[in-house]
């Protein structure tokens, strides 16, 4: 902890209650903490509350209808590239610490029903789409590949699968895995390239 207590300037990426949460905390330790917000207002995923506790804390500040368009560096973070939407314009700034809290719904609702989803709207991958008293659609005699839809040969990876880990290493993990689990399916399905 004695290392955040000197800690320059945090960057939060979100708009919602964990991204508020996350800046109210970092702003105990850091001289300045930055909130990269896209929505046109805080109130548009924050509690009330926690809008006023932001607004009331210094060394918080919040830039609305921002967008992160890279991060750079050479062996650690040192630069972000932010996008104002309102003015298109691009400005690239210091950045040693980014934190990303944008949130835990999976706006799947566009799938319609291409893909089986859980109740909440997470997509079902391998294991899971054969799991339970009513196992979801499965149209081959394989057992599905693990990151593998009911759509054979279509993969899902990240926070928007069913039982995802929800932090952006795995995501980033699963999306590597997915696809070589797609090359494996092309190899084994006779696919061309």
């Amino acid at each position: 902890m004695d290392r955040l207590l000197h800690l320059p300037h945090v960057f939060i990426v979100g708009g919602e209650n964990s991204a508020g949460q996350a800046a109210v905390h970092f702003a105990r330790y850091a001289a300045k903490v930055t909130m990269l917000v896209r929505a046109d207002e805080l109130e548009a995923g924050m509690s009330q509350y926690l809008v006023d506790e932001i607004r009331r804390t210094p060394n918080i500040e919040v830039r609305l209808r921002t967008q992160v368009l890279a991060l750079d560096g050479d062996r650690r973070l040192e630069r972000i590239t932010l996008l104002d939407s309102r003015t298109g314009t691009e400005t690239r700034e210091p950045a040693s610490f980014v934190f990303t809290f944008i949130g835990a719904r999976p706006r799947t609702g566009w799938l319609a029903d291409a893909v089986a989803c859980d109740e909440q709207g997470f997509v079902l991958t391998g294991p899971d789409l054969v799991r339970g008293e009513e196992p979801a659609r499965w149209p081959l005699e394989r057992a599905p590949y693990l990151l593998e839809t009911s759509v054979p040969g279509v993969f899902a990876a990240g926070d928007v699968r069913a039982q995802s880990i929800k932090r952006v290493a795995s995501g980033v993990g699963e999306g590597a895995m997915a696809v070589a689990l797609m090359h494996r399916y092309r190899a084994e399905s006779g696919a061309k390239a």
